[in-house]
Parts: structure tokens; C-alpha cells; sequence
């Protein structure tokens, strides 16, 4: 998935919110569920890193996902 890495400068925060929105609904379902599986990754390997753990010890995610 490719994102969009345009740096926008705003100054009301509902607009933020409504912008974010119409990005993530603008996506496929399939990238919006591979965003999710790469955050969730990013957020076990910063927790892993946080307790001196390693990042990939088997313990995180136990399933695979893949596209159809």
C-alpha cells in the first residue's frame, strides 16, 4: 500500500477529523484492513521494544494475513 505522504497544515481540528475521514473512506476495505495489520504490528514491536524485549519473539500477532 502506497500512502499519501502530503504534509497539510491545519488549524481546525474538525476539519482534521473530516479529512482523515473522507482519506480512510477514499481506500479499498482491503488497504484499510492492511493499514490496521501494519499498525498493529508497529504497535507490538514498540511495546516489545519499550519492555527490552525482542520485537519478533513469536508472541505477538499468532495469525497471517494475506490479500484476495
Amino acid at each position: 500500500m502506497s500512502m499519501d505522504r502530503t504534509i497539510r497544515r491545519v488549524t481546525d481540528l474538525e476539519e482534521q477529523k473530516a479529512e482523515t475521514y473522507r482519506y480512510w473512506q477514499s481506500r479499498t476495505v482491503g488497504d484499510r484492513l492492511i493499514a490496521v495489520c501494519e499498525l498493529s504490528e508497529a504497535a507490538y514491536a514498540f511495546a516489545a521494544g519499550f519492555k527490552g524485549a525482542l520485537a519478533h519473539d513469536d508472541q505477538g500477532l499468532q495469525r497471517s494475513s494475506s490479500r484476495v
